[in-house]
């Protein structure tokens, strides 16, 4: 049975627990768990990361910890009850565990180590502080470590800054809001440091001296040195080793551990270094023998130095092994620690026993009594204490030191008749006036007891040894006088006696005649020389002998015979109670002479400061001795003097002596009758002032009041002890007395810095400190009161000085911060004269810091004690006072301008934020009753509309976000608490006195734009935030955001007829905070909308102006990152929402306009939908193929859906922006191009708008066409460009711009040029499908073709596909998709590659244009694709398959032509059609006959580098042949049982036996060609060739091809090409007709060795993708210029994009493996071979097609008799390979005129009709090619000009019948063409032979095609016939020459109809030159 559990509340789960039995509750380790029932070994409960999911698990799974329990019962909240340190950190290592694998994810490797690290450090911390087994100190250290980790690890993060005090984190609830705020600004600015401590202590515990061969007792010196000053800063510490080199008293730990203590900070940061002397005991030499002598010396060890910086970490420095070096040379001995210090190495080295000194150190901080404490161990099992030299920082009363130190220096000693140098010993001695030895007077260190004598250490053989040994003396000051030190001077013999020899001594005095001690400095000495056995005992026999050279006044008997031998010392002394000043001297001995006591205080003032605090106690007891001895004679001097000490201790070099006069006044002040005088003279001065005229001492006086004070209290409370409290009302009326006076003083005004207001502000500087001893003799109200009066009696003037206005603030400051003002009893009568102040200073806007450090100590204590019934009394004051004032001070200060300095922004940031905590504090602790009186305290409305207009400012500013530092979320939070709070008190107040009658919309728009941007704080944002600070953010103060917006809702409910006045101005701000993802906000906003919609509709009758802002705002919004799909499908929702309120859309279908409200939402949902898109494109970092589709998708809908032109224009240049980062410079041209078509060449003024700035439209429309001219010739689309260079030239032109004009006419002539002389590569195209859901919407189951990259084939693209959309799956086959892929809930992509079809085959199809301008139009403009997909049908003949062998093609057509503003568009629709078996075969014989005429070409032209692509062409096709390709088309279809099966297919198989016989001649003529041309090693091949070709007319029953040529309309009538040359310029003639010379380039032999016929025209189509994807080499150069070209016996006719790229040997075999033909099926993983688009005509009427009459030798024969009329004159063969025969030429005079090529298209004149030019054929040339190979003609010089354009067509036709022709035996001359009005005939050209011409061309008035770009011909050409097959009786109508480039594009380039030609522009007529 299930029981609710009583303790067992919250624990830690220590084991993972899967979850597997019913019910349970899954897991992990480390997972906290609350605890709700238990029952037999199991609990019930959740995991606190999850609260809503319920479960079970097992008990022992759970480690159990302490908790308390809040609200028992189904809502409990349990509180761990372990050190709030603990549970932060536990909380933090949470957070930053999952933050920490992001760091990981995002490549942070630095941080994420660091932080690893850190996390580490805390585990341990916190492991030491859960074992409980630390001391109390020691637990004080570890949280202050972990703390600072924790700091340290949130900053780096980037998370919140936690409050703190004492380690632990501060509930907000808990403070006042501005110790909060102090709170978080002292954290913030890094001052969370423990405060510096003034004074160091550094403990040194000795180990032991590691040394091989030791043997003698050590003596070790530690001291401080300082190497700048070049002097020891300490005493020494001393300590003794024995033989083995450890401490000699082990027992003793004081004995060899010492706390050097007192180090001030400012001694730590210099160069401060441990020095280790170590003296042995032992004999003279280190290596004697044992028995050489017996005494012991003390002898030079070794030295050992360490710097103090190395301990300046903290860290315990345990174990540390110094080394030991000793000095090369011992006269160096006592400066060896320097220069080791120094590094000279030369001077010392290592000791030869390599010893070293073990020691461990430790540097502590704080006060002695402090380290005791926190440092028990260190004291408690003993230490020495080593003082520094001379007083510490602070002297304390009571501390007794009489210490003299003593430096034995050096000697200067005489050899004494010895052949060496002596050995020196000095012996001293301390004594008395008896001359008694004193004892125990003589310390060598700390840690060693004291010695009665001394010895030094004996340097061998040195006449000047330097010692340089410190000695102290701690000699009683009774002792002092009459003492005096002997040193004595022996020579020790290295002899076997070893005896010491006195050979002199030294003496001096400790004190002088006068009392004065032995002066601080060094000593010269006079040795006095004497003998072993001389009596030293008696010391008057040589005290009255001169003891110092300074002092030698003659020589005496007992003297030495010469004083040339010298001793020096060094004394220093350090006493708190003898002087080495006469005046203090006599000061302090004022009894012995009373007549020197005026004299002496006089002096006081001169005597340096150090002497007076040294003796600060005997100077006060003097001092108060002579008051009381006779005050009414001493009174003033005893004042003076004791107010000059008082001010000494202001100096901050004494400052530190202020505790010493504390402890004097509480401890050892003995004038009980002192403060009758202190007051009548302190009261006489303070009655002075405004009389003196100089005020210099009293302002002194009053500087010193708070000790006078001080004085005066303790003084009246030791005569109330002393006579129980005799004249107390006395004392209280003479001090009141004194405060009246004070009073007056204080109420004098003075203008200016008067002396008069120093002495004002110097009172009122010290007065607050007076309180705490008034205090000790009057009631609390008592002081208030007089502080109050005292106070209140300030002036009030505005004009007074500034400093006093900022000392009087800074009084009033420590007056709050006093125990004065903790009283509550104090505060109620201090507070008022307090707000009385900062309201003056806030007003005139004054010492705004001052005032919120007052404001924010009365906000603390306010909070402190705000349990009392005083605090809201206290409240209610202040919001009286200064509610409003607070108010304007924060507007006053958030509007000024913040300077630029880094200083003054702090400060800014400091007082704004001071003053903010301050409102927010007052705000906070105000009720229900403070609210109501303060709305009510406004007697009208203005006055509460002023104020609340007010408080929504401020609101509104302190919701900026740079208000507060961007960590400080605690602060943030806890404002919009009291934010929020208020705004729902005030809204009550807003809804009764300003609706209705009285409705204001400023006070209402201002209420709600609050709420909005309180909405939309990025600190309530809870979804940003990790789990567990949002639990925390909602336990304690709710979703905010929801509240506010219920209030929104609930106030506009109310507004009722006023809302119309909101409307649109609220949509923006609405819609933003509906975007929020927050459920519950969305459901409470939403329907707003419906109702603005509903109030627009009842004013208007519409809701335009509504979905107009709906749609900008949504916009701008997304952009921004906001809203999600969760908010559009709410948007669309008609599921029920939030409370009462249904959904929009339901709430729409209500109403009576519900049509346009349902609109209205689907439009917005769409919107959102691509918006959504957009968005998330747009976080990818590359620009991609989604940015931009994307991007397109979203453009189009603001065009098309939502005509919101000014978006339009927006998006035009984003996507812009993305094709040019992209370097998609075509697309780029074309998205620029949408924003010139909606600009005119007007004069109409344009604003500035994005990156364009204030000018007319046409200058903008000019900056826009050259732009886009640019982008074009980047992307080498040229003749885009010239249709732009033509229109801005027309511009040019009408304004007789001639400087731009020919500007943009050399543009113009330049882009000519690179169509000519650049390479273009024709780009594949790809057909991508994007199944399934989880596209975007502008994707998502639609199919696009998709314009590839250069140098892209169909791996790549796939590729870069599936890097673009990574999670796609690439389907494998190219079979429609089903509707389960569509509904799929994944990415599906399918990719092939399509062939594009021109819309017109003119520009491909005429003979002469060169390639590179077929190219063009071979890509561009394309609208339509196709893609084939073999299958054979029917049963399948496996001995041939063409029989079976059909051809399933698609044909896709796109919503825009490519290229176009995108590098995809979507297919608008797609057609399939099915191929038989015999159209399958005709096409891939006319294909395949098209490359080898187009190969054949290029060779003869010389346009190929070399003849490899032709040799493996014609290898392909012979090969094929002979090996039954063609042959097997023969058996397929020129059966008799397939004929007579299929009658309705009689004319296909008569045009495939004409291309079988075609390709024969085409093959035999290209084998002549290949002869002419193929290299020496290649003739075997070529020979092979030929015997091949051979069998491959025997196999089609071919013998001579002469034989054939009656049976067939294509034959060669005399075997003599010819072949174009390139185009050259030519120039306008002035008469406007235009003459093209034509001449021969080339002509080869009629006659060889083969049946060689000539081919009839030039193949000029762009042969391109050279190097096909392939497997085989010879693959690389098959040239596939049709979509499904195939050798000629492939085994089937599939399209190159769904055809494997098999070797050619495999594709030519008549049966292919099933390996291959599977791969030919296989679309998608395919690449395709180049398509030639000139091969795909799309199919048209014969009226359309575009046909030409032939032109040649009428002696030649016309036609094949065995042909019928139609066959002959509708061929469905574009090709003008034809051959012809001599007679089917016309005459020029039957048919009029003969085509000439085209004319550069150029806008025609308005005012001319149409013209159209007409060639005329030559005489006859008299030369006949059959002789050989001719030479080039000469051009002819006749030019030739165009007056205009004739025609709009896409293509570049180039001429009619250029290229390689029929050469007929005598017609080998010029001709020259004319223009002529339409239907009147042409004359022939003068000169003319005979007047043929040709029949017009019909004209193409349907046209679908592209413009071309015609170019002046640079080759002239001579007249071709045309094929027979092509010829066709004439037409009464005149040719139409190509239409204008881009004609196909919406408008040429300008409006978006598409595929429409558009009426010629009127163009304005230039002006003649005559007439300028």
């Amino acid at each position: 049975m299930w029981i609710p559990t009583e303790h067992e509340k919250y624990g830690v789960v220590i084991a993972s627990f899967r979850g597997t039995v019913p019910y349970g509750l899954s897991l992990e380790i480390g997972d906290t768990v609350q605890i709700l029932e238990k029952c037999d070994g199991w609990y019930r409960g959740f995991a606190l990361k999850n609260p809503n999911i319920k479960g079970i698990f097992p008990s022992s799974y759970v480690h159990l910890k302490h908790a308390g329990v809040k609200n028992k019962g189904q809502f409990e909240m349990v509180i761990p009850t372990e050190d709030s340190v603990i549970t932060e950190m536990t909380s933090t290592l949470r957070d930053w565990g999952t933050m920490w694998k992001q760091l990981y994810v995002r490549n942070e490797g630095d941080l994420f180590h660091r932080l690893w690290h850190i996390m580490n450090e805390v585990l341990d911390l916190r492991r030491q502080v859960l074992v409980g087994h630390l001391t109390h100190d020691r637990m004080k250290d570890v949280k202050r470590h972990i703390t600072a980790r924790l700091d340290w690890g949130n900053e780096q993060l980037g998370l919140d800054l936690v409050p703190r005090k004492e380690y632990a984190m501060v509930d907000p609830e808990d403070i006042s809001i501005t110790e909060l705020y102090r709170l978080m600004e002292h954290r913030h600015r890094k001052k969370d440091a423990p405060a510096q401590a003034s004074s160091h202590h550094l403990f040194v515990q000795l180990k032991s001296l590691m040394c091989s061969n030791l043997g003698e007792e050590l003596e070790v010196v530690f001291s401080l040195f300082d190497s700048r000053e070049n002097r020891p800063i300490s005493e020494r510490f001393f300590l003794r080793l024995n033989r083995n080199g450890l401490p000699k008293a082990p027992d003793k730990p004081e004995r060899h551990c010492s706390l050097f203590v007192d180090l001030s900070s400012g001694e730590l940061r210099r160069d401060i270094y441990i020095t280790v002397h170590i003296i042995r005991i032992g004999r003279m030499g280190a290596g004697e023998k044992k028995n050489a002598c017996s005494v012991q010396y003390r002898r030079p060890f070794g030295c050992a130095v360490l710097s103090i910086a190395d301990l300046l970490t903290g860290e315990t420095k345990d174990d540390l092994i110094l080394k030991v070096y000793m000095c090369n040379t011992e006269s160096e001995w006592h400066q060896i620690h320097e220069n080791i210090i120094k590094k000279l190495n030369a001077r010392y080295n290592l000791t030869g026993s390599n010893a070293g000194l073990a020691v461990s150190l430790q540097l502590l901080h704080g006060d002695l009594e402090q380290i005791r404490r926190e440092y028990p161990s260190v004291f408690s099992h003993g230490v020495s204490i080593t003082r520094k030299l001379g007083f510490s920082n602070i002297i304390m009363p009571g501390e007794m030191r009489n210490d003299l130190y003593i430096t034995v220096e050096r000697g200067e000693f005489e050899k004494g008749g010895k052949s060496v140098a002596r050995n020196v010993e000095v012996a001293m001695f301390i004594l008395d006036s008896g001359g008694r030895t004193l004892k125990d007077f003589i310390s060598f260190g700390s840690g060693e007891p004291l010695a009665g004598e001394y010895h030094s250490f004996v340097l061998y053989h040195n006449n000047s040894p330097r010692w340089a040994e410190l000695l102290k003396l701690p000699i009683p000051v009774d002792t002092f006088r009459g003492a005096h030190i002997r040193f004595e001077f022996r020579h020790c013999s290295t002899k076997e006696k070893g005896e010491k020899k006195l050979f002199g001594f030294s003496f001096i005095p400790l004190m002088q005649e006068d009392g004065r001690t032995l002066p601080d400095g060094t000593h010269e000495l006079i040795v006095h020389k004497c003998e072993e056995n001389t009596n030293l005992q008696d010391p008057t026999r040589y005290l009255k002998l001169p003891f110092s050279k300074g002092l030698l006044l003659g020589t005496s008997s007992l003297a030495t015979k010469t004083t040339k031998e010298s001793f020096w010392i060094t004394s220093f002394l350090c006493s708190t109670k003898l002087t080495q000043n006469g005046d203090m001297l006599d000061l302090l001995k004022w009894r012995t002479h009373p007549d020197k006591i005026p004299g002496c205080l006089s002096k006081l003032k001169e005597i340096d400061g150090s002497e007076i605090v040294k003796f600060l106690q005997d100077t006060l007891d003097t001092l108060f001795g002579i008051l009381d001895e006779n005050s009414q004679k001493y009174g003033s001097k005893v004042f003076d003097s004791l107010v000059h000490i008082i001010n000494l201790l202001q100096d901050s070099k004494f400052h530190h002596f202020k505790p010493v006069m504390d402890t004097y006044i509480e401890s050892h002040f003995a004038g009980a009758l002192a403060y009758r005088d202190l007051i009548k003279v302190l009261k006489w001065y303070v009655d002075r002032i405004t009389e003196a005229e100089r005020q210099e001492h009293i302002q002194e006086v009053l500087k010193a009041q708070e000790y006078i004070f001080k004085y005066i209290v303790q003084s009246r409370r030791l005569f109330s002890l002393a006579t129980g409290g005799q004249h107390e009302e006395e004392f209280r009326c003479c001090i009141r007395e004194l405060l009246l006076s004070v009073r007056f003083f204080l109420s004098q005004e003075s203008k200016g810095a008067g002396p008069l207001s120093q002495s004002q502000a110097v009172f009122l500087s010290s007065f607050p400190a007076v309180y705490s001893e008034l205090l000790k003799l009057f009631d609390v109200r008592e002081v208030a009161n007089l502080v109050q009066d005292t106070l209140g009696s300030l002036p009030t003037l505005l004009h007074v000085d500034e400093t006093l206005q900022a000392v009087k603030l800074q009084c009033i400051g420590q007056t709050v911060e006093s125990q004065l003002y903790t009283n509550p009893d104090s505060r109620c009568i201090l507070l008022p004269v307090v707000l009385h102040h900062l309201h003056m200073h806030l007003r005139q806007q004054k010492d705004l810091v001052a005032c919120a450090r007052i404001l924010s100590n009365v906000f603390c204590l306010s909070k402190k004690n705000s349990s009392e019934k005083s605090v809201l009394e206290e409240i209610d004051v202040i919001v009286a006072s200064l509610l409003d004032i607070l108010l304007r001070t924060i507007l006053e200060i958030t509007s000024r301008p913040q300077a630029s300095g880094a200083a003054t922004r702090l400060h800014f940031q400091d007082v704004t934020g001071e003053f903010v905590a301050c409102l927010l504090s007052l705000l906070r602790q105000m009720t229900d009753r403070h609210y109501q009186q303060l709305l009510d305290s406004f007697s009208t409305k203005e006055e509460l509309r002023d104020f609340l207009l007010q408080i929504f400012t401020v609101f509104r500013t302190l919701i900026r976000p740079e208000m507060f530092p961007k960590d400080w979320t605690v602060m943030r939070l806890v404002a919009n608490n009291v934010i929020i709070t208020t705004v729902l008190y005030l809204s009550d107040a807003l809804r009764k006195n300003f609706l209705n009658e009285n409705f204001d919309y400023k006070i209402w728009d201002s209420y709600f734009f609050l709420a909005v941007i309180f909405i939309n704080q990025l600190c309530l944002q809870l979804e940003m935030f990790t789990p567990s600070k949002k639990k925390k953010v909602l336990e304690k103060y709710g979703d905010m955001r929801v509240t506010m917006g219920c209030e929104i809702f609930s106030m506009w409910q109310n507004l009722g007829e006023h809302k119309l006045h909101f409307i649109p101005a609220l949509i923006g701000p609405f819609l933003e905070v509906t975007l929020i993802p927050q459920p519950d906000l969305r459901n409470v906003m939403i329907p707003i909308f419906h109702d603005m919609m509903d109030w627009e509709q009842r004013r208007s009758g519409n809701f335009k102006q509504v979905e107009a802002k709906l749609i900008d705002k949504l916009d701008s919004l997304m952009s921004e990152g906001k809203g999600d799909e969760t908010y559009r499908e709410l948007f669309n929702s008609i599921i029920p929402l939030f409370g009462p309120y249904p959904s929009l859309l339901k709430k729409i279908e209500r109403e009576t306009w519900r049509e346009s409200g349902v609109s209205l939402i689907a439009t917005v949902t769409r919107l959102m939908e691509r918006l959504l898109d957009y968005r998330d494109c747009m976080r990818v970092g590359e620009v991609d193929g989604k940015k931009i589709g994307c991007t397109v998708s979203l453009l189009n809908f603001y065009k098309t859906e939502l005509n919101k032109e000014e978006m339009y224009i927006r998006y035009i240049h984003k996507l812009y922006d993305l094709h040019l980062k992209a370097q998609n410079f075509t697309e780029a041209a074309y998205t620029l191009l949408l924003y010139d078509e909606l600009l005119e060449w007007s004069d109409r003024p344009l604003r500035e708008f994005l990156s364009y700035p204030t000018q007319t439209e046409w200058q903008r429309k000019e900056h826009l066409h050259l732009a886009i001219i640019q982008n074009f010739d980047r992307g080498k689309c040229w003749e885009n460009g010239i249709v732009l260079c033509r229109k801005i030239a027309e511009q040019y032109e009408s304004y007789y711009d001639y400087r731009n004009l020919s500007k943009m006419r050399m543009m113009e002539a330049s882009l000519y040029d690179k169509i000519m002389d650049q390479q273009r590569l024709e780009p594949e195209f790809f057909r991508v499908g994007f199944y399934g859901k989880k596209f975007p919407f502008f994707l998502r189951n639609k199919e696009f073709v998709c314009r590839g990259h250069d140098y892209e084939r169909l791996e790549a693209f796939q590729q870069r596909m599936l890097t673009e959309f990574p999670h796609a799956i690439a389907m494998q086959h190219a079979n429609q998709p089903d509707e389960t892929i569509f509904q799929a809930e994944a990415q599906y992509l399918q990719i092939y590659a399509v062939t594009p079809i021109p819309e017109s085959q003119e520009v491909l199809q005429r003979d002469g244009v060169p390639d590179n301008i077929k190219s063009f139009y071979k890509v561009n403009h394309i609208w339509k694709f196709r893609y084939d997909r073999p299958f054979h049908k029917g049963p399948k003949d496996k001995e041939n398959e063409f029989k079976s062998l059909w051809v399933e093609r698609t044909s896709l057509f796109l919503v825009q032509s490519l290229p176009g503003i995108s590098r995809w568009f979507e297919v608008d629709k797609r057609e399939v059609v099915e191929m038989t078996p015999l159209e399958n075969a005709i096409e891939v014989l006319e294909n395949k006959n098209q490359q080898l005429k187009t190969l054949i070409s290029q060779c003869q032209t010389r346009q190929m580098q070399n003849i490899n692509p032709l040799t493996m062409c014609l290898n392909g096709v012979i090969d094929a042949a002979v090996n039954g390709g063609v042959s097997r088309y023969q058996e397929a279809f020129f059966v008799k049982e397939y004929i007579l099966s299929h009658p309705e297919d009689g004319e296909k198989i008569a045009r495939l036996r004409e291309l079988m016989l075609e390709q024969a001649q085409i093959l035999d003529f290209g084998l002549a060609v290949h002869e002419k041309f193929v290299p020496q090693d290649m003739r075997p091949l070529h020979k092979k060739l030929v015997d091949q070709f051979f069998m491959m007319k025997s196999s089609l029953g071919i013998q001579e091809l002469s034989a054939c040529l009656q049976a067939s309309p294509v034959h060669f009538p005399n075997g003599s090409p010819r072949v174009c040359r390139n185009s050259a310029p030519a120039s306008m003639s002035p008469d406007g007709s235009r003459v093209i010379p034509r001449r021969s380039p080339l002509s080869y032999p009629a006659i060889n060795r083969y049946s060689s016929s000539s081919l009839s025209s030039q193949a000029s189509a762009e042969v391109s993708n050279i190097t096909g994807q392939s497997e085989s080499s010879d693959e690389v150069f098959n040239m596939q210029p049709s979509p499904s070209t195939s050798s000629l016996s492939s085994t089937h006719s599939a399209s190159p994009n769904v055809t494997s790229s098999a070797p050619s040997s495999a594709r030519a075999s008549p049966l292919l493996s099933d390996k291959h033909k599977h791969s030919r099926e296989n679309a998608c993983l395919s690449p395709r071979e180049r398509p030639c688009s000139a091969i795909y005509p799309t199919p048209v009427e014969p009226s359309q097609r575009l046909l030409f009459n032939h032109i040649g030798d009428g002696a030649m024969p016309r036609s094949d008799p065995n042909l019928s009329a139609p066959e002959k004159a509708v061929n469905p063969t574009p090709s003008s390979w034809s051959l012809d025969s001599g007679k089917e030429a016309r005459s020029m005079a039957e048919s009029g005129r003969l085509l000439s090529p085209p004319v550069p298209p150029r806008p025609a004149l308005t005012a001319s009709p149409a013209r159209h030019t007409a060639p005329v054929s030559p005489s006859p040339a008299g030369r006949s090619p059959l002789k050989g190979p001719g030479q080039a003609f000469t051009p002819s010089p006749v030019e030739y000009h165009s007056s205009g354009l004739l025609s709009n067509s896409p293509v570049l036709s180039g001429s009619c019948s250029s290229g390689i022709s029929s050469l007929s035996r005598c017609s080998a001359s010029e001709i020259s063409g004319f223009e002529n009005p339409v239907n009147e005939p042409s004359a022939p050209a003068p000169g003319s032979g005979s007047g043929y011409g040709a029949p017009e061309e019909p004209a193409r008035r349907d046209s679908k095609t592209p413009p071309p770009y015609s170019v002046y011909e640079r080759t002239v050409r001579r007249p071709v016939p045309l094929p027979h097959s092509l010829s066709i009786p004439v037409t009464p109508e005149p040719p139409a020459l190509p239409p204008k480039p881009l004609a196909a594009r919406p408008g040429a380039l300008e409006n978006g109809t598409r595929r429409t030609e558009p009426g010629p522009r009127p163009r304005p007529l230039p002006r003649k030159v005559s007439q300028l």
